[in-house]
């Protein structure tokens, strides 16, 4: 029976390993690294670039709305963007709205 009992018990002494905190710390720090640059750091760069292109929209180009809307930017007051989308038929929307621009003023702006 007392061999039973010291082979439920763990270490002697009745203590934890030793050195278990710090691999757990270096392993915790290594997760933290691979969500970082898997998740994070790409996420953070899709946010710059879709800042920016909103911050260079000008008159003329040709976008698409995150609706699915295409048309040709005909004016823009702040943060509401007015859209040609006919011949004579204009409709506003939010500057945040616009989801890519296929023609930038008279140039393709081609997708990669």
């Amino acid at each position: 029976m007392t061999n039973l009992a010291h082979a439920m018990g763990g270490f002697p002494g009745g203590g934890a390993g030793g050195g278990g905190d710090v691999s757990f710390l270096i392993m915790m720090a290594v997760i933290f690294g691979i969500f970082y640059f898997l998740l994070i750091r790409p996420q953070q760069k899709k946010q710059k670039e879709l800042k920016e292109m909103l911050a260079n929209l000008t008159h003329g180009d040709v976008v698409v709305t995150s609706g699915g809307i295409h048309g040709k930017i005909a004016a823009m007051t702040g943060d509401v963007v007015t859209l040609e989308v006919a011949d004579k038929v204009r409709i506003k929307v939010s500057r945040s709205f616009i989801a890519a621009v296929l023609e930038k003023s008279g140039e393709k702006a081609g997708k990669e």
